[in-house]
């Protein structure tokens, strides 16, 4: 699966650093050339002008990159940038956040698109002349200005190719995963797309984890006792790759039944380092807060003229899509994300 998807963003920002280009996918995923902190730049004016990221699960080490690509983006931008949600992944709060925050009117706000009760909200604060930019998931249906993330196939797909290859394309493997959400979907349908292409691997049970770790755990362990010749697990999110981790070890099969996940939280990252993972994949997580906050600055400040008046002639310009680096985590480059996770949390 060899995708290409690029765009380009032009940015006239008078005295600071704006906007090169947005990654589209590549054909093959490369380490990055330099560590994703930026704390040597020096940001540009201070500013009152706020653009706001609603989220949930703030308390999961994932959100962690999040929360500083977002601060990164306004220290670069001189604006204000603020992170708000529910530590737990709670819709009704999220909605709650979502629309205290429109009640603020920022000139932007960034939201975790990850389920489609968050369209009305959207739709409100588009309606009430803020733009929203979805990221991590996707709510294509609402009236947000654009999407900035992964391809979420890519994901399952570069962790499917993984696996297999670990297997030598062999092997019975069950998904870990949250069944029917649309983005874990999509990862699901990446890893089944990656199988297609070796006879030899055998999808035998998809586990619902919930997002919760105790249920991936015990989701894991009931997998493993029904497949006693399971292969390997794979995870659409990091609570499927740790429940599956812990269930292997505590059944004594660490090496037997491998395991690749997804994100790149500190106890996976860990697995690996101590043999028990396999390995897992990871978003570009830091660059896609960043580049959200980009996407909805410019589109307030330097909207190329596709019009005389874009605004009263109800049109848009700029991405509609921005697409970011898919990469793979082994025991070759984990210590490289170990170090940015701590940067993440300074």
């Amino acid at each position: 699966m060899k995708r290409s998807i690029g765009l380009i963003i032009c940015f006239l920002v008078a005295a600071s650093l704006l906007l090169v280009a947005c990654a589209g996918r590549p054909a093959e995923s490369t380490a990055p050339q330099q560590q994703p902190a930026s704390a040597q730049q020096q940001p540009a004016a201070a500013s009152d002008e706020e653009y706001i990221y609603v989220s949930a699960m703030g308390n999961l080490e994932f959100f962690n990159a999040h929360k500083y690509g977002w601060k990164w983006a306004g220290e670069v931008l001189g604006v204000t940038t603020t992170y708000v949600g529910p530590a737990e992944y709670d819709m009704n709060a999220m909605v709650a956040a979502f629309d205290q925050a429109i009640a603020k009117q920022p000139k932007g706000i960034c939201v975790f698109g990850v389920e489609p009760v968050l369209v009305p909200s959207i739709n409100k604060a588009a309606d009430n002349g803020i733009p929203v930019v979805t990221i991590l998931g996707d709510l294509p249906e609402s009236k947000r200005l654009a999407f900035v993330g992964s391809y979420q196939r890519d994901l399952g797909y570069t962790g499917g190719k993984a696996i297999a290859e670990a297997l030598g394309g062999q092997g019975k493997v069950a998904i870990l995963s949250i069944p029917g959400v649309g983005m874990f979907d999509e990862r699901e349908a990446g890893y089944r797309e990656a199988f297609s292409e070796y006879p030899g691997i055998e999808v035998v049970q998809v586990g619902d984890t919930k997002a919760d770790t105790v249920t991936s755990v015990s989701v894991a362990k009931d997998i493993l006792q029904r497949h006693p010749d399971l292969a390997a697990f794979v995870g659409t999110d990091s609570t499927g790759g740790i429940g599956a981790a812990t269930a292997v070890e505590e059944a004594g099969k660490v090496g037997q039944v491998k395991v690749v996940a997804m994100d790149r939280n500190s106890d996976i990252l860990q697995k690996i380092k101590d043999g028990t993972l396999t390995g897992t994949v990871a978003q570009d997580d830091a660059a896609m807060a960043f580049w959200c906050a980009q996407v909805l600055y410019n589109y307030v400040h330097n909207q190329a003229p596709l019009t005389s008046d874009n605004a009263k002639a109800g049109v848009r310009t700029g991405p509609n899509n921005v697409y970011m680096w898919v990469n793979y985590i082994d025991e070759t480059n984990v210590d490289y994300f170990l170090a940015a996770n701590e940067i993440y949390t300074k």
